[in-house]
């Protein structure tokens, strides 16, 4: 029964945020959100010319991905673990709710579906990674840290960066093409 209400909870919250990210896209930010250029023609056009240097973006990747999961671990190690995953909740709802105004404000249905290219496959590796870390955070003391959870963590972390750097470029190009 307490498991089934903490996962309430922790959808609850990223449903919070998501809905703050939403109304105040539109009513704070809107004229900021239409004068952004990331889902602009240019922008998109700009995207297609580039040619993505694995190594070097790998890099970029690995300070982008690996650093704020660093930090949001060594924060679990406190008192503020159950604060820091509501607040990593409310801020990632947050996020998704202004970005897909903008996308829905910029390019309409389209946005939305680049918006979901722009994040897969990656994606799905990072939210596993995250949910294991903010499901124990979250249920800490019942729940304990093993090895299986750091090797599942480090795992999915590594596959999510890998297909960023090596499969999501391919995919943006070819759905930005096919617009």
């Amino acid at each position: 029964m307490k498991i089934r209400q903490r996962r309430k909870y922790i959808m609850a919250f990223y449903m919070a945020g998501f809905l703050i990210g939403i109304l105040y896209a539109n009513m704070a930010a809107k004229q900021y959100i239409t004068s952004t250029g990331i889902f602009s023609e240019y922008f998109l056009n700009q995207y297609l010319s580039i040619d993505v240097i694995a190594e070097e973006y790998i890099a970029y990747i690995l300070q982008i991905r690996v650093l704020p999961i660093a930090v949001f671990v060594v924060i679990g190690q406190t008192k503020l673990r159950k604060p820091s995953v509501i607040c990593w909740l409310l801020w990632t709802g947050f996020s998704s709710g202004m970005l897909i105004v903008a996308s829905i404000v910029q390019l309409g249905v389209k946005g939305v579906l680049l918006c979901l290219i722009g994040i897969t496959p990656q994606f799905l590796f990072y939210i596993l990674a995250y949910i294991v870390i903010m499901w124990y955070f979250y249920t800490y003391p019942v729940s304990t840290w093993n090895g299986g959870k750091t090797i599942f963590v480090v795992l999915t972390m590594a596959l999510g960066i890998l297909t960023e750097v090596y499969v999501n470029p391919i995919l943006m190009k070819m759905f930005i093409n096919a617009m």
